[in-house]
């Protein structure tokens, strides 16, 4: 049967409330503050095969729309209602995406029938491991992340599997918190069953299963009518992570988008190799995996608003994914920080879109969002393990607005939680949390702010882990002319005699009195700020975002008291504007330096190199080419061939990768 256009759009807003219904299930009766304050969760209705064709439209991880739990499914032998199946293990039907992630599903019967599946995840605060909250980019394998659960029925026809749940309990730091987290999920999907069966009452089970397979081909007309309207062509855009390890050299993704008509190509082919650091996506290589995807989505999302947000969107695209890579690991790599590098893809992801589409597309929003995890004990000894939330920045200047302060970092869905949350059930005292002043990058569309957060601690022993910290080298770029936002900083104890500037640790050992300061990179400017209104410079002087030294030097308007000197500010900019970039991208001094070493063609040297040799030396091989051309091996050759030069005595001087290579 055939649904009217009417009708199915009626549809789609009945599944996308249950979608929604079960997200506020979720954190009205979730215990930690990562799930019931910043909304790292997802919900959604899948088909029998899997497939998501429903989901929130502005709860939990918005990013998760293409989200396929097919090959998680099908691990499960036979299904019977009542049952909830679960997983958390990344190499295990490529569904969860690292450990902290728990996903369940339950399938949903009418009359004896599988009808659909209601699914979702949380991220769980700590689920064992080497470190407090799980995560950091100095893990090497992935049996350090955690327990790990394969696919299993954590509930068979509504009777819980006890020996799991020990299994689970026994190995987590606050046992107590992950079982309150994973009773709202049972809550949630159960949520979810009810409203499919009250819309299968209303509607009848036929339109029901019509309206699957009619909202996603819905979804896949609508992102097609968009990507008809990109020029056909192809378009290259690289972006980078600080480190690619613990003190290492960048972590580079590549992407060529390709446009033919109304279908796209995602090449990651140039991106790093497989990395004995945490920072792997285990995509499986699968072609619309919603890691790499994650970009795609916020452009199609950008382009039409009015987009269903279903797997339908994704049909429109397929990524290249080559084996062995930092985009497509084998095991048993670890993939705990996977959030950063999927962060660096999306930016790379709008790069390359904003060179199909320069008018249409917004700056870099704030990378390097920094995830704040405290282990501590209280007053009475009782140890206590708990997220203070994301640090980050604001949203990229528009073609036409400026980047929102303060919200907008990884252009994600990760909200903040209030202080007074945070201070009532961690023993931790908070002495600053505002938009950090001067960060956004200057353009006649400013970028967002960044946050700065500053707390106390106050028992021996302390841990910190602030999971995914990043830009504190490269900047995130303006485009059209703006110019790139400030970065990151992470300081400890900033305003003693002794500050420590931790750049981009993510453990930090802390004692009784130690201070910790994060602040967030700004997001790019769009557009010269030479063509700024002078009258939003000098609102942004009195909101305190820009100095008036600022305003003066980057934007060119001279600000006298309370109102701006208009024949002073025209004679300024005059005397600006010959000098004033209109480049198309502006990275910041680091990385411009960074690339006129590292050229294109430099990297496709590499890419080439570490693409003939096993993947468990790919990383040792670059971090050798890296510090031989640091230390001014060959520098009298540059780009390509330096490195094939520096490839060739290396391959001298380890026989046994020369020999595996051969």
């Amino acid at each position: 049967m055939a649904i009217d256009r009417l009708n199915l759009q009626i549809l789609a807003h009945h599944c996308g409330a249950a979608a929604e219904a079960m997200a506020y299930t979720l954190m009205r009766t979730a215990h930690s503050t990562f799930v019931k304050e910043t909304e790292d969760f997802s919900c959604g209705i899948l088909t029998t095969e899997g497939v998501t064709f429903a989901s929130p439209k502005g709860l939990g991880a918005t990013w998760y729309i293409g989200l396929d739990y097919g090959p998680a499914i099908r691990m499960i032998d036979s299904y019977e209602e009542g049952d909830v199946c679960l997983t958390n293990d990344p190499y295990s039907g490529f569904v969860a995406t690292h450990s902290p992630d728990i996903h369940i599903w339950k399938p949903i019967f009418w009359k004896g029938e599988l009808v659909a599946f209601v699914a979702g995840h949380i991220h769980n605060t700590d689920v064992g491991g080497a470190v407090p909250a799980t995560l950091s980019r100095t893990l090497s394998e992935v049996q350090q992340e955690g327990l790990r659960v394969p696919p299993v029925k954590i509930l068979a026809r509504g009777k819980p599997n006890v020996d799991v749940l020990k299994i689970m309990n026994i190995n987590v730091r606050v046992p107590e918190q992950n079982w309150g987290d994973l009773n709202a999920q049972f809550a949630s999907v159960n949520v979810g069953e009810r409203k499919v069966h009250e819309i299968i009452e209303r509607f009848g089970l036929d339109t029901f299963k019509a309206a699957q397979r009619e909202l996603l081909d819905y979804a896949e007309t609508q992102a097609r009518a968009i990507v008809r309207d990109i020029p056909d062509g192809d378009y290259f855009f690289s972006e980078f992570a600080d480190e690619d390890s613990d003190g290492g050299p960048p972590c580079r993704i590549a992407i060529t988008l390709r446009v033919r008509g109304e279908t796209l190509e995602l090449d990651y082919t140039g991106s790093d190799p497989q990395l004995s650091a945490s920072l792997n996506m285990p995509t499986g290589g699968r072609e619309r995996h919603v890691l790499p995807m994650v970009g795609l989505g916020y452009v199609l999302y950008t382009l039409n608003p009015n987009l269903l947000l279903n797997a339908g969107v994704l049909r429109v695209a397929r990524a290249i994914l080559p084996r062995g890579t930092v985009v497509n690991c084998e095991p048993p790599a670890a993939v705990g920080m996977r959030s950063l590098t999927c962060a660096v893809t999306q930016l790379c992801t709008f790069g390359a879109f904003a060179r199909a589409l320069p008018e249409r597309m917004a700056a870099s929003p704030a990378g390097g969002l920094s995830i704040i995890n405290v282990k501590t004990t209280d007053t009475t000894g009782t140890p206590v393990m708990a997220s203070l939330g994301p640090v980050g920045g604001g949203s990229g200047g528009t073609p036409t607005d400026d980047g929102v302060e303060g919200s907008g970092a990884n252009a994600s869905f990760l909200k903040n939680t209030p202080v007074e949350i945070s201070e009532s059930e961690i023993p931790v005292r908070f002495r600053r949390y505002h938009l950090w002043a001067g960060s956004g990058g200057p353009g006649r569309f400013r970028g967002g702010l960044g946050t700065v957060m500053e707390f106390e601690v106050f028992a021996p022993e302390t841990m910190v882990t602030a999971r995914n910290r990043d830009r504190s080298r490269f900047a995130c770029w303006g485009t059209a002319g703006g110019r790139a936002g400030a970065l990151s900083r992470f300081v400890k104890n900033p305003d003693s005699d002794h500050p420590v500037e931790l750049g981009n640790k993510d453990i930090v050992q802390c004692e009784p009195g130690d201070v910790l300061r994060i602040v967030g990179a700004g997001a790019g400017g769009w557009g010269s700020p030479l063509d700024r209104d002078p009258e939003k410079v000098l609102q942004d002087v009195r909101c305190g975002f820009v100095s008036v030294a600022a305003a003066r030097a980057d934007y060119g308007v001279v600000v006298a008291g309370d109102a701006v000197d208009a024949a002073a500010t025209t004679a300024l900019r005059a005397a600006m504007r010959p000098a004033a970039s209109n480049a198309a991208f502006d990275y910041g001094a680091n990385r411009s330096a960074f690339e006129a070493e590292w050229t294109e063609a430099a990297y496709d040297a590499l890419t080439t190199a570490l693409a003939r040799t096993p993947v468990v030396w790919r990383h040792f091989l670059k971090k050798a080419v890296f510090a031989a051309v640091e230390r001014g091996e060959h520098g009298t050759l540059a780009g390509a061939e330096r490195v094939r030069r520096v490839v060739a005595d290396l391959m001298r001087r380890y026989p046994a990768l020369g020999a595996l290579t051969a």
